[in-house]
Protein backbone atom coordinates (compact mmCIF):
# COMPACT_ATOMS: atom_id res chain seq x y z
CA UNK A 1 0.00 0.00 0.00
CA UNK A 2 1.29 3.39 -0.82
CA UNK A 3 2.06 5.54 2.11
CA UNK A 4 1.36 9.14 2.09
CA UNK A 5 2.56 12.07 5.08
CA UNK A 6 0.36 14.35 5.43
CA UNK A 7 1.10 17.45 7.52
CA UNK A 8 -1.49 19.23 9.14
CA UNK A 9 -2.18 21.80 12.28
CA UNK A 10 -5.47 21.10 12.60
CA UNK A 11 -6.22 17.91 13.97
CA UNK A 12 -8.72 16.21 16.67
CA UNK A 13 -9.94 17.63 19.41
CA UNK A 14 -9.70 20.50 17.13
CA UNK A 15 -12.76 21.85 16.37
CA UNK A 16 -14.63 24.27 13.69
CA UNK A 17 -14.88 23.42 9.99
CA UNK A 18 -10.62 23.03 9.42
CA UNK A 19 -10.18 19.90 10.92
CA UNK A 20 -13.17 18.12 9.30
CA UNK A 21 -11.36 18.17 5.46
CA UNK A 22 -8.55 15.99 6.24
CA UNK A 23 -9.76 13.56 8.99
CA UNK A 24 -12.43 12.33 6.48
CA UNK A 25 -9.97 11.90 3.75
CA UNK A 26 -7.94 9.95 6.07
CA UNK A 27 -10.66 8.13 6.95
CA UNK A 28 -11.35 6.77 3.59
CA UNK A 29 -7.67 6.71 2.01
CA UNK A 30 -7.25 2.71 2.79
CA UNK A 31 -10.00 2.23 0.11
CA UNK A 32 -8.36 3.53 -2.34
CA UNK A 33 -4.64 1.50 -1.67
CA UNK A 34 -3.01 4.09 -0.01
CA UNK A 35 -1.99 4.07 3.49
CA UNK A 36 -1.85 7.93 5.52
CA UNK A 37 0.27 9.05 7.95
CA UNK A 38 -0.25 12.13 9.65
CA UNK A 39 2.44 14.56 11.07
CA UNK A 40 0.61 17.28 13.47
CA UNK A 41 1.90 19.49 16.70
CA UNK A 42 1.61 17.88 20.11
CA UNK A 43 0.78 21.00 21.89
CA UNK A 44 -1.50 23.51 19.33
CA UNK A 45 -3.57 26.51 20.71
CA UNK A 46 -6.75 25.09 19.53
CA UNK A 47 -9.38 28.41 19.81
CA UNK A 48 -12.23 25.55 19.30
CA UNK A 49 -12.01 22.07 20.76
CA UNK A 50 -14.93 18.68 20.00
CA UNK A 51 -13.81 15.89 21.75
CA UNK A 52 -16.62 14.01 19.13
CA UNK A 53 -14.11 14.61 16.12
CA UNK A 54 -12.59 11.63 14.98
CA UNK A 55 -14.14 8.96 16.48
CA UNK A 56 -14.71 7.22 13.05
CA UNK A 57 -10.99 7.43 12.26
CA UNK A 58 -9.60 3.60 12.35
CA UNK A 59 -7.84 3.06 15.32
CA UNK A 60 -4.34 1.74 13.73
CA UNK A 61 -3.44 5.30 11.74
CA UNK A 62 -0.30 6.38 12.43
CA UNK A 63 -0.17 10.39 13.72
CA UNK A 64 3.10 11.65 14.35
CA UNK A 65 3.57 14.63 16.96
CA UNK A 66 5.78 17.10 17.69
CA UNK A 67 5.61 20.03 20.08
CA UNK A 68 5.09 23.46 18.73
CA UNK A 69 5.70 27.20 20.30
CA UNK A 70 3.30 29.39 19.53
CA UNK A 71 3.04 33.16 20.36
CA UNK A 72 -0.27 32.72 21.13
CA UNK A 73 -0.02 30.78 24.31
CA UNK A 74 2.49 33.46 25.64
CA UNK A 75 -0.07 36.62 24.44
CA UNK A 76 -2.96 34.95 25.99
CA UNK A 77 -1.86 35.37 29.60
CA UNK A 78 -1.77 39.10 29.01
CA UNK A 79 -4.67 39.42 26.64
CA UNK A 80 -6.62 36.23 26.60
CA UNK A 81 -9.83 37.23 25.19
CA UNK A 82 -7.77 39.31 22.17
CA UNK A 83 -5.84 36.61 21.17
CA UNK A 84 -8.77 33.94 21.54
CA UNK A 85 -10.74 35.59 19.25
CA UNK A 86 -8.03 36.40 16.83
CA UNK A 87 -6.76 32.51 16.55
CA UNK A 88 -10.31 31.69 15.88
CA UNK A 89 -10.81 33.89 12.82
CA UNK A 90 -12.54 36.77 15.00
CA UNK A 91 -10.72 39.22 12.99
CA UNK A 92 -11.63 43.47 13.69
CA UNK A 93 -12.69 44.61 10.37
CA UNK A 94 -14.01 47.73 12.15
CA UNK A 95 -13.85 50.49 15.21
CA UNK A 96 -10.60 48.34 15.85
CA UNK A 97 -9.17 49.09 19.48
CA UNK A 98 -5.32 50.19 19.96
CA UNK A 99 -4.37 46.84 21.83
CA UNK A 100 -6.17 44.74 18.72
CA UNK A 101 -4.29 47.12 16.04
CA UNK A 102 -0.93 46.20 17.94
CA UNK A 103 -2.04 41.95 17.59
CA UNK A 104 -2.98 42.29 14.08
CA UNK A 105 0.52 44.55 13.49
CA UNK A 106 2.43 42.06 15.03
CA UNK A 107 0.62 39.32 13.96
CA UNK A 108 0.78 40.14 10.20
CA UNK A 109 4.28 41.85 10.34
CA UNK A 110 6.74 39.34 12.82
CA UNK A 111 4.85 36.37 12.25
CA UNK A 112 5.57 35.56 8.27
CA UNK A 113 3.17 33.63 7.21
CA UNK A 114 1.49 33.03 10.52
CA UNK A 115 2.14 32.39 14.22
CA UNK A 116 3.07 29.22 13.11
CA UNK A 117 6.34 29.48 11.79
CA UNK A 118 8.41 28.53 14.60
CA UNK A 119 7.28 24.79 13.77
CA UNK A 120 8.99 24.99 10.58
CA UNK A 121 12.17 23.87 11.54
CA UNK A 122 12.20 21.54 14.11
CA UNK A 123 9.53 19.72 12.05
CA UNK A 124 11.85 19.91 8.47
CA UNK A 125 14.52 18.09 10.71
CA UNK A 126 12.61 15.51 11.98
CA UNK A 127 10.36 14.72 8.65
CA UNK A 128 13.09 14.36 6.34
CA UNK A 129 14.78 11.30 8.54
CA UNK A 130 11.44 9.75 9.38
CA UNK A 131 10.40 10.31 5.27
CA UNK A 132 13.75 8.73 4.54
CA UNK A 133 13.77 5.99 7.02
CA UNK A 134 10.06 4.60 6.16
CA UNK A 135 10.58 5.46 2.22
CA UNK A 136 7.87 7.87 2.12
CA UNK A 137 7.80 9.58 -1.47
CA UNK A 138 4.73 11.24 -1.18
CA UNK A 139 4.27 14.42 1.23
CA UNK A 140 0.92 16.85 1.34
CA UNK A 141 0.74 20.30 3.34
CA UNK A 142 -2.68 21.37 4.14
CA UNK A 143 -3.03 25.29 5.26
CA UNK A 144 -3.95 27.53 6.51
CA UNK A 145 -1.91 28.24 8.50
CA UNK A 146 -0.06 28.54 5.24
CA UNK A 147 3.78 27.76 6.97
CA UNK A 148 2.55 24.05 6.85
CA UNK A 149 3.31 24.53 3.54
CA UNK A 150 7.12 25.83 3.86
CA UNK A 151 7.89 22.42 5.90
CA UNK A 152 6.76 21.24 2.59
CA UNK A 153 8.79 23.17 0.37
CA UNK A 154 12.16 23.00 2.54
CA UNK A 155 11.58 19.13 2.32
CA UNK A 156 10.78 19.40 -1.20
CA UNK A 157 14.37 20.81 -1.89
CA UNK A 158 16.41 17.72 0.72
CA UNK A 159 14.27 14.62 -0.67
CA UNK A 160 13.10 13.31 -3.81
CA UNK A 161 9.35 12.98 -3.21
CA UNK A 162 6.40 14.28 -4.55
CA UNK A 163 4.21 17.06 -3.30
CA UNK A 164 0.80 18.27 -3.32
CA UNK A 165 -0.07 21.62 -1.13
CA UNK A 166 -3.94 22.25 -0.42
CA UNK A 167 -5.16 25.30 -0.01
CA UNK A 168 -8.06 24.64 2.32
CA UNK A 169 -8.38 29.03 1.82
CA UNK A 170 -6.48 31.55 -0.51
CA UNK A 171 -3.26 32.87 0.91
CA UNK A 172 -2.61 36.21 -0.30
CA UNK A 173 -6.24 36.68 -1.29
CA UNK A 174 -7.99 35.62 1.74
CA UNK A 175 -10.62 38.15 3.19
CA UNK A 176 -8.53 38.95 6.56
CA UNK A 177 -5.16 39.08 5.06
CA UNK A 178 -6.46 42.96 4.31
CA UNK A 179 -6.44 43.72 7.74
CA UNK A 180 -3.47 42.75 9.65
CA UNK A 181 -1.56 45.69 8.72
CA UNK A 182 1.22 44.75 6.70
CA UNK A 183 3.95 46.74 5.96
CA UNK A 184 5.30 46.28 2.58
CA UNK A 185 8.32 44.05 3.15
CA UNK A 186 6.03 42.00 4.90
CA UNK A 187 3.66 41.88 2.03
CA UNK A 188 6.11 41.27 -0.31
CA UNK A 189 7.36 38.37 2.06
CA UNK A 190 3.84 36.89 1.61
CA UNK A 191 3.72 37.14 -1.66
CA UNK A 192 6.91 35.37 -2.34
CA UNK A 193 6.61 32.36 -0.19
CA UNK A 194 3.15 31.99 -1.74
CA UNK A 195 4.97 31.84 -4.85
CA UNK A 196 7.53 29.51 -3.63
CA UNK A 197 4.81 27.22 -2.71
CA UNK A 198 3.20 27.49 -6.10
CA UNK A 199 5.78 26.77 -8.21
CA UNK A 200 7.90 24.02 -6.10
CA UNK A 201 5.04 21.94 -4.99
CA UNK A 202 4.18 19.19 -7.59
CA UNK A 203 0.13 19.69 -7.37
CA UNK A 204 -2.01 22.38 -6.03
CA UNK A 205 -5.09 21.56 -4.25
CA UNK A 206 -8.09 24.16 -4.10
CA UNK A 207 -11.69 24.04 -3.14
CA UNK A 208 -13.43 25.79 -5.46
CA UNK A 209 -13.27 27.02 -8.87
CA UNK A 210 -12.35 30.49 -8.41
CA UNK A 211 -9.59 29.72 -6.13
CA UNK A 212 -8.42 27.67 -9.30
CA UNK A 213 -8.33 30.32 -11.79
CA UNK A 214 -6.90 32.59 -9.94
CA UNK A 215 -4.12 30.17 -8.58
CA UNK A 216 -3.63 28.79 -12.50
CA UNK A 217 -2.67 32.55 -13.20
CA UNK A 218 0.38 32.00 -10.51
CA UNK A 219 1.52 28.56 -11.35
CA UNK A 220 2.06 26.11 -14.45
CA UNK A 221 1.72 23.13 -12.25
CA UNK A 222 -1.59 21.29 -12.37
CA UNK A 223 -4.33 22.68 -10.10
CA UNK A 224 -7.02 20.77 -8.60
CA UNK A 225 -10.78 21.34 -7.12
CA UNK A 226 -11.32 19.05 -4.49
CA UNK A 227 -14.58 20.54 -2.31
CA UNK A 228 -15.21 20.15 0.77
CA UNK A 229 -18.45 17.62 1.71
CA UNK A 230 -20.52 15.62 4.10
CA UNK A 231 -19.86 12.32 5.30
CA UNK A 232 -22.44 10.36 6.51
CA UNK A 233 -24.02 10.46 9.62
CA UNK A 234 -25.58 8.59 12.54
CA UNK A 235 -27.94 10.91 13.59
CA UNK A 236 -31.50 9.35 13.89
CA UNK A 237 -34.59 11.63 12.41
CA UNK A 238 -34.57 14.70 14.07
CA UNK A 239 -38.19 16.72 14.48
CA UNK A 240 -38.64 19.74 13.21
CA UNK A 241 -38.76 23.29 15.00
CA UNK A 242 -42.05 24.43 15.66
CA UNK A 243 -41.08 27.91 15.07
CA UNK A 244 -40.39 29.25 11.85
CA UNK A 245 -36.15 28.66 12.98
CA UNK A 246 -34.11 29.81 10.28
CA UNK A 247 -30.79 28.86 11.87
CA UNK A 248 -27.19 30.12 11.30
CA UNK A 249 -24.05 27.31 12.11
CA UNK A 250 -20.66 28.63 12.02
CA UNK A 251 -19.10 31.90 12.93
CA UNK A 252 -20.64 35.11 11.95
CA UNK A 253 -17.31 37.55 11.29
CA UNK A 254 -17.48 41.23 11.16
CA UNK A 255 -17.56 40.74 7.29
CA UNK A 256 -20.46 38.77 7.60
CA UNK A 257 -22.89 41.19 8.23
CA UNK A 258 -26.34 41.40 5.57
CA UNK A 259 -28.03 44.02 6.95
CA UNK A 260 -30.16 43.65 3.69
CA UNK A 261 -31.43 40.35 5.74
CA UNK A 262 -31.94 41.95 8.77
CA UNK A 263 -33.47 44.69 7.65
CA UNK A 264 -36.13 42.07 5.80
CA UNK A 265 -36.63 40.37 8.91
CA UNK A 266 -37.54 43.73 10.78
CA UNK A 267 -39.65 45.19 7.73
CA UNK A 268 -42.02 41.28 7.97
CA UNK A 269 -42.40 41.76 11.64
CA UNK A 270 -43.56 44.73 11.48
CA UNK A 271 -45.78 43.80 8.51
CA UNK A 272 -47.43 40.54 9.18
CA UNK A 273 -47.97 39.63 13.07
CA UNK A 274 -48.16 36.02 12.47
CA UNK A 275 -44.68 35.97 10.98
CA UNK A 276 -43.81 37.99 14.49
CA UNK A 277 -44.97 35.35 16.81
CA UNK A 278 -43.61 32.47 14.77
CA UNK A 279 -40.28 33.58 13.38
CA UNK A 280 -36.90 32.79 15.89
CA UNK A 281 -33.16 33.51 14.42
CA UNK A 282 -30.64 31.19 15.28
CA UNK A 283 -27.27 32.35 15.59
CA UNK A 284 -24.93 28.81 16.50
CA UNK A 285 -21.36 29.56 16.63
CA UNK A 286 -19.28 32.72 17.31
CA UNK A 287 -20.93 35.83 16.43
CA UNK A 288 -19.05 39.26 16.12
CA UNK A 289 -19.99 42.07 18.54
CA UNK A 290 -20.50 44.15 15.03
CA UNK A 291 -22.70 41.79 13.57
CA UNK A 292 -24.44 41.54 17.25
CA UNK A 293 -24.70 45.49 17.41
CA UNK A 294 -26.02 45.44 13.92
CA UNK A 295 -28.81 43.16 14.28
CA UNK A 296 -29.93 44.60 17.51
CA UNK A 297 -29.86 48.20 15.66
CA UNK A 298 -32.97 46.54 13.42
CA UNK A 299 -34.79 45.55 17.35
CA UNK A 300 -34.34 41.76 16.77
CA UNK A 301 -33.02 40.73 20.24
CA UNK A 302 -35.83 39.09 21.68
CA UNK A 303 -36.27 36.91 17.99
CA UNK A 304 -32.59 35.79 18.36
CA UNK A 305 -31.83 32.01 20.23
CA UNK A 306 -27.96 32.17 20.71
CA UNK A 307 -26.47 28.44 21.31
CA UNK A 308 -22.70 29.35 21.13
CA UNK A 309 -19.94 26.84 19.58
CA UNK A 310 -21.26 23.18 19.89
CA UNK A 311 -20.39 19.76 18.83
CA UNK A 312 -20.02 18.96 15.17
CA UNK A 313 -22.66 16.38 16.04
CA UNK A 314 -24.86 19.10 17.55
CA UNK A 315 -24.35 20.91 15.07
CA UNK A 316 -25.91 18.41 12.37
CA UNK A 317 -28.54 17.91 14.72
CA UNK A 318 -29.59 21.85 14.72
CA UNK A 319 -29.53 21.58 11.11
CA UNK A 320 -31.82 19.20 10.82
CA UNK A 321 -33.96 20.84 13.28
CA UNK A 322 -34.38 24.19 11.69
CA UNK A 323 -37.10 25.01 8.80
CA UNK A 324 -34.35 27.01 6.95
CA UNK A 325 -30.89 27.45 6.65
CA UNK A 326 -28.85 30.52 6.89
CA UNK A 327 -25.62 31.16 4.89
CA UNK A 328 -23.82 33.88 4.41
CA UNK A 329 -20.41 35.51 2.97
CA UNK A 330 -18.55 38.84 3.06
CA UNK A 331 -20.13 40.65 0.19
CA UNK A 332 -16.16 40.98 -1.82
CA UNK A 333 -14.99 40.15 -5.10
CA UNK A 334 -11.99 38.16 -2.96
CA UNK A 335 -14.54 35.80 -1.20
CA UNK A 336 -16.58 34.22 -4.86
CA UNK A 337 -14.43 31.25 -4.43
CA UNK A 338 -14.98 30.62 -0.48
CA UNK A 339 -17.37 27.94 -0.18
CA UNK A 340 -18.18 27.10 3.66
CA UNK A 341 -17.41 23.02 4.50
CA UNK A 342 -21.10 23.40 6.18
CA UNK A 343 -22.69 24.24 3.18
CA UNK A 344 -22.63 20.28 1.98
CA UNK A 345 -24.19 19.41 5.25
CA UNK A 346 -26.69 21.65 5.13
CA UNK A 347 -27.75 20.39 1.39
CA UNK A 348 -28.07 16.72 2.93
CA UNK A 349 -30.20 18.15 5.79
CA UNK A 350 -33.19 18.12 3.80
CA UNK A 351 -33.55 21.87 5.15
CA UNK A 352 -33.85 25.00 2.67
CA UNK A 353 -30.60 26.90 2.22
CA UNK A 354 -31.19 30.69 1.70
CA UNK A 355 -27.42 31.88 1.05
CA UNK A 356 -26.71 35.69 0.84
CA UNK A 357 -22.65 36.40 -1.12
CA UNK A 358 -21.12 38.11 -3.50
CA UNK A 359 -22.64 37.97 -7.33
CA UNK A 360 -20.67 35.32 -8.73
CA UNK A 361 -20.25 33.14 -5.72
CA UNK A 362 -19.43 29.67 -5.95
CA UNK A 363 -21.93 28.65 -3.96
CA UNK A 364 -24.57 29.91 -5.73
CA UNK A 365 -23.91 27.22 -8.89
CA UNK A 366 -23.84 24.76 -6.13
CA UNK A 367 -27.16 25.08 -4.61
CA UNK A 368 -28.56 25.87 -8.17
CA UNK A 369 -27.74 22.47 -9.54
CA UNK A 370 -28.35 20.29 -6.45
CA UNK A 371 -32.01 22.08 -6.08
CA UNK A 372 -31.11 22.70 -2.41
CA UNK A 373 -32.08 26.57 -2.24
CA UNK A 374 -31.59 29.84 -3.23
CA UNK A 375 -28.71 32.47 -3.07
CA UNK A 376 -28.77 36.37 -3.23
CA UNK A 377 -26.41 38.88 -3.59
CA UNK A 378 -26.90 41.66 -1.00
CA UNK A 379 -28.24 44.01 -3.48
CA UNK A 380 -31.39 41.30 -3.59
CA UNK A 381 -33.76 43.29 -1.13
CA UNK A 382 -36.79 42.76 -3.17
CA UNK A 383 -36.51 39.13 -4.46
CA UNK A 384 -35.03 38.05 -0.50
CA UNK A 385 -37.94 39.20 0.96
CA UNK A 386 -40.34 38.22 -1.37
CA UNK A 387 -39.10 34.37 -1.08
CA UNK A 388 -38.65 34.71 2.42
CA UNK A 389 -42.62 35.28 2.40
CA UNK A 390 -42.86 32.30 -0.16
CA UNK A 391 -41.09 29.93 2.35
CA UNK A 392 -42.78 31.60 5.37
CA UNK A 393 -45.87 30.76 3.77
CA UNK A 394 -45.18 26.88 3.01
CA UNK A 395 -43.84 26.30 6.56
CA UNK A 396 -47.55 27.93 7.58
CA UNK A 397 -48.91 25.04 5.06
CA UNK A 398 -46.46 22.12 6.21
CA UNK A 399 -44.39 21.75 2.92
CA UNK A 400 -41.57 23.49 3.39
CA UNK A 401 -39.10 21.11 2.46
CA UNK A 402 -36.34 20.44 -0.90
CA UNK A 403 -35.90 17.70 -3.34
CA UNK A 404 -32.15 17.81 -3.73
CA UNK A 405 -30.47 16.21 -6.99
CA UNK A 406 -26.80 15.22 -7.48
CA UNK A 407 -25.43 15.44 -3.91
CA UNK A 408 -23.30 11.93 -3.96
CA UNK A 409 -20.64 13.93 -5.67
CA UNK A 410 -19.73 15.50 -2.70
CA UNK A 411 -19.59 12.65 -0.17
CA UNK A 412 -16.33 12.10 1.52
CA UNK A 413 -16.02 9.07 -0.02
CA UNK A 414 -16.62 10.37 -3.62
CA UNK A 415 -14.42 13.34 -2.93
CA UNK A 416 -10.98 11.17 -1.46
CA UNK A 417 -11.27 9.17 -4.37
CA UNK A 418 -10.45 12.28 -6.47
CA UNK A 419 -7.93 12.90 -3.91
CA UNK A 420 -6.51 9.40 -4.83
CA UNK A 421 -5.99 9.82 -8.39
CA UNK A 422 -4.13 12.81 -7.92
CA UNK A 423 -2.04 11.34 -6.01
CA UNK A 424 -1.67 8.69 -8.12
CA UNK A 425 -0.74 10.42 -11.41
CA UNK A 426 2.43 11.89 -9.78
CA UNK A 427 4.04 8.76 -9.56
Amino acid sequence: MKKVLIIAYYWPPAGGPGVQRWVKFVKYLRNFGIEPIVYVPENPTYPLVDTNIGQDLPGDITVLKKPIKEPYKLASLFFKKKTKSMSAGMVPRHKATFLEKCLLWVRGNLFIPDARIAWVSPSVHFLKNYMTAHTIDTLITTGPPHSMHLIGLQLKELLPISWIADFRDPWTTIGYHQSLRLGKAAAKKHEYLEQSVLQKADAVLVTSYTTQKELQQKTIKPVYVITNGYDTSTAGKVPLSKKFTIAHIGSLLSGRNPEVLWKVFSEMIMEDPDFSDNFELQLIGKVSQEVYEKISSYGLERYISYEGYVTHEQAIHYQRAAQVLLLVEIDSDITKGIIPGKVFEYMVSGRPILAIGPEGWDVSTIISSTNTGRCFKYSDAIALKEYLKYMFLCYKEGNLAVSAIGLQQYSRKALTSQLAQVIQSLE
